[in-house]
């Protein structure tokens, strides 16, 4: 306690130096007087009293010196000092100093962005109780496909069954079209179905209202809903007052029961409603063990492993597996963290943008550190000076590495404001980012922005300090114009500068693939027409829709109306259009041929058209025929598949006329009519097998309709949505996009990945660039003499130029080397971010390589030109 209080003090006493210094001074003085008055008294004169007294005294300056270390905090005095003295020297150099800051603040600012992203996607908690219990779980059906779908069946027989679970939860996603009223408009809502004790177990309470509890999960219950806090804001104005109120979705009744916290955001930002499951599920959905439509979440019991409850469901789910064999059920189990589940599609993104920051602030300060050594060269002299009065080496480094500190905290300062605002931009422009809710600057960000800024500063000053103190600190003062001191700075610099080099390669490289592999997926070829095709979705709800041919109707009527719009060259309707993703597929069986052994099922994606979708979209017929109009009725057995899905199932044979048995309810048996051409049904992937019905049917509710024109189809967006008011005023339209904007929204992930690493490998090159040409201005200050000198004994401006020419592009060429080898080991890393493009892409790497040589070429230029053109006289005379 008395060395705090000691401590106390001595910080008070720092603050009132002034005072306290008063005080000593009058005190000293006071007694100076008193010994002055004494030899008086003895006989002495006024001046020898006076200094009789001093000598008694001893020194007043030393004493006041011992007082002051006694009462206050040395070492907190003198940094105040060093303080001071670094931002009067930076004042007098107002030019390196805003260059440096400005390189920290780039770097320390970009570095800050994306750990803000980092930390709220990726490393924060989950906002639920102890999330770190919390796991998802899937059926596998192989070790390619870990991550299935969970039937209901077997979600029944796991939570029935298991033992380390302490709770187990199901959740199903759905599109319900929530109808207009009170003027309106209807939309199509991103809607989750759930069992009741999901928020529960989540640890969620609702801002109004109550949720689900059992009697609201049940078969034939009431139809509850309970809205997401922006669904609330937007549709209905944030008056508590909806709770109890009614609203439609698919034309049924459903009674608000809650609103949700404005913080939850789960499993993703899209979601807008949730239901309770089995009072909107057909119940042989939720016992069947071959239909997987849903997700599981669940609770660890405390004291259990991920590890441990993977075996255990693993070996329940084989056990499933084996009981049912003519079933279709994952042959095993996967349980992963939640956390990890929810960030698993851009995790690889994310570290690899990590990745690409950390080079740029590597690069930042590398430039900075170079900085610092042309300015120790300039301030040889002075540091010499310094010494020789009594200068300790420690005191001197100390000094640098502050005036370092304090560049790099403005400069972290300054890139901390704008990470600030930068990161509404990104979250903005990354509308589907998960957790985008989390991503904020908060204590941990700036906690990290500080330790970067304290390691960038230490890291850029610590190096040319020691090195400006190393050795005999008096020899500049020895030196002369023709002294040939400097070599160790000089290799320092070119050190830095190859590593610099070094890491702007491995970014050229990153960003050049990562720009080819957008180019890539812009110019993919979807199978399909692109140009001037509107696509827009519709959902049937079966409570409208449910009487025999009614849909088949709507759908034909819809396409009918389509086609006779002015403007509009052709029209088609399909469930999904190229571009919109996997979306459902299921499993098959061709006639007369034995199931195999090993029960590997056949799949394939699920498509429904009408008999002018192919045309429309010019996808080829490569064999057979296209759906006609025979087949416009319930019973059609008629089916188009694939080339794909042909070459896969009936290698060396035609396929047509081969009949497929569906494993769904009833089992119905299909003829191949004809193959088409594989058409993309994700932008990034490859094609997948594909198998077309009529969807003239009442088994299929969903349409895609897809519009032509010969000239800019977006206008006739709003024509098309007024048929289908007129059709049913009702009846809401979504993902109203062009074939354009489809490819394009593919693409995005990759093209703001690209911007983001090509702007980075810009900045680190222009970066690299001033360090060449600031390394080489020193090089031919350094060396003007002996340019001088061989000038006078007859060396021609061409030979000065290219020697200066070889000493810049020396280190240069190394540090390209040494770029190139670790670039080719990080591609390998980026490899799964990757679309259409090899990790060793010859012509990505020789291009950067060329790149850089030419920067380098021109970075070089102006110092060894300068160098070739002066004046013999001048140089020899040069100090």
């Amino acid at each position: 306690m008395s060395g705090l209080r000691d401590l106390v003090l001595r910080l008070r006493n720092v603050f009132l130096k002034r005072q306290l210094d008063a005080t000593l001074d009058a005190e000293l003085q006071s007694h100076l007087q008193l010994a002055i008055e004494e030899n008086i008294r003895r006989g002495m004169t006024a001046d020898d009293a006076r200094s009789a007294a001093l000598r008694q005294f001893g020194g007043v300056e030393q004493t006041k010196e011992i007082y002051r270390e006694q009462r206050g905090l040395p070492f907190l005095e003198t940094l105040w000092q060093d303080v001071k003295f670094g931002a009067r020297s930076l004042r007098k150099n107002r030019g390196f100093a805003a260059l440096a800051i400005l390189t920290l603040a780039l770097g320390i600012g970009v570095n800050t962005v994306l750990f803000a992203v980092v930390h709220g996607v990726l490393l924060n908690r989950l906002p639920f109780r102890s999330p770190d219990r919390l796991v998802n779980l899937y059926e596998k059906f192989s070790e390619a496909n870990p991550y299935n779908s969970v039937a209901g069946g077997a979600f029944n027989e796991w939570q029935r069954t298991t033992q380390s679970f302490q709770q187990m939860e199901l959740i199903g996603f759905a599109e319900m079209n929530l109808s207009g009223e009170r003027g309106q408009l209807p939309e199509v809502l991103p809607a989750r179905q759930c069992t009741y004790g999901l928020f529960s177990l989540l640890g969620v309470h609702p801002l109004y209202g109550r949720l689900f509890t059992e009697q609201d999960d049940k078969f034939g219950a009431t139809q509850t809903a309970v809205l997401t806090y922006s669904l609330w804001k937007r549709r209905f104005g944030g008056d508590p007052a909806v709770i109890g109120q009614t609203a439609r979705l698919d034309s049924k009744v459903h009674t608000v029961i809650g609103i949700l916290p404005e913080w939850f955001e789960y499993p993703d930002t899209q979601q807008q409603i949730w239901l309770p499951m089995r009072a909107e599920i057909d119940d042989n959905d939720m016992h069947s063990f071959g239909s997987h439509h849903f997700s599981a979440v669940a609770r660890l019991k405390d004291g259990v492993s991920i590890a441990q409850a993977h075996k255990e469901l693993n070996a329940l789910q084989r056990r499933i597996h084996d009981e049912r064999p003519g079933e279709l059920t994952g042959n095993g189990a996967t349980v992963t963290a939640a956390r990890d589940e929810l960030v698993r599609d851009v995790k690889t993104s994310l570290y690899v943008l990590a990745a690409a920051v950390g080079c740029v602030l590597l690069i930042a300060c590398l430039n900075v550190t170079n900085l610092f050594v042309a300015r120790a060269a300039a301030r040889g002299k002075e540091i010499a000076v310094r010494a020789a009065l009594g200068g300790v080496r420690r005191r001197l480094i100390r000094e640098q590495v502050t005036e370092s500190l304090l560049l790099a905290f403005i400069g972290g300062a300054i890139g901390t404001f704008g990470a600030y605002l930068i990161i509404r931009w990104v979250v903005g422009f990354q509308e589907n980012l998960p957790r985008a809710n989390e991503i904020h600057v908060g204590g941990v960000v700036l906690l990290f922005a500080t330790a970067i800024t304290a390691a960038s500063g230490i890291f850029a000053g610590v190096i040319p300090a020691l090195q400006a103190t190393t050795g005999d600190l008096l020899a500049p003062l020895k030196e002369t114009a023709r002294s040939t001191g400097g070599k160790g700075r000089a290799r320092l610099r070119t050190s830095l500068l190859i590593a610099e080099i070094a890491a702007t390669v491995v970014l050229l490289i990153g960003a050049g693939l990562l720009l080819k592999s957008f180019v890539q997926l812009r110019s993919v070829r979807m199978g399909a027409a692109t140009k001037n095709v509107l696509t827009m979705q519709i959902s049937l709800p079966e409570s409208s829709y449910g009487k025999p041919n009614q849909k088949p109707q709507f759908f034909e009527e819809l396409v009918a109306r389509t086609r006779r719009l002015p403007g509009a060259s052709d029209a088609g309707l399909v469930t999904v259009a190229p571009g919109n993703g996997h979306y459902t597929d299921n499993t098959f069986h061709i006639e007369a041929e034995a199931i195999p052994a090993d029960r590997i099922f056949m799949d394939a994606v699920v498509r429904a058209a009408e008999p002018g979708y192919f045309k429309a979209m010019d996808i080829p017929l490569i064999a057979g025929r296209l759906f006609a109009d025979s087949d416009r009725h319930e019973k059609s057995d008629a089916m188009v598949i694939s080339e794909k899905m042909a070459k896969k199932f009936f290698p060396n044979k035609s396929p047509l006329g081969r009949k497929i048995v569906m494993d769904w309810g009833g089992q119905p048996v299909f003829e191949i009519v004809g193959v088409v051409g594989d058409v993309l049904s994700d932008v990034d992937k490859p094609a997948e097998e594909t198998m077309y019905f009529p969807i003239h049917s009442d088994r299929f509710d969903m349409g895609t309709l897809v519009v032509r024109s010969r000239e800019d189809v977006s206008g006739l967006a709003l024509a098309v949505q007024k048929e289908i008011g007129r059709m049913d005023p009702d009846l809401p339209v979504s993902h109203v996009l062009t074939m354009e904007q489809i490819v394009g929204r593919g693409a995005a992930n990759a093209q703001f990945q690209a911007f983001l690493v090509l702007l980075f490998a810009v900045l680190a090159l222009l970066l690299a660039a001033i360090g060449l040409y600031g390394l080489l201005s020193y090089l031919v200050t350094q060396r003007m003499n002996e340019i001088g000198i061989r000038m006078a004994l007859g060396a021609q401006p061409a030979g000065i130029l290219n020697l200066m020419l070889f000493h810049g592009l020396r280190p240069i060429l190394l540090g390209l080397a040494i770029g190139l080898t670790a670039g080719g080991a990080c591609a390998q890393f980026m490899r799964a971010v990757l679309f259409g493009v090899k990790p060793f892409d010859a012509g990505i790497f020789a291009g950067v390589g060329l790149v850089v040589v030419l920067v380098a070429m021109a970075a070089c230029a102006i110092p060894a030109w300068r160098a070739a053109r002066v004046d013999p006289l001048v140089a020899l005379r040069y100090e």
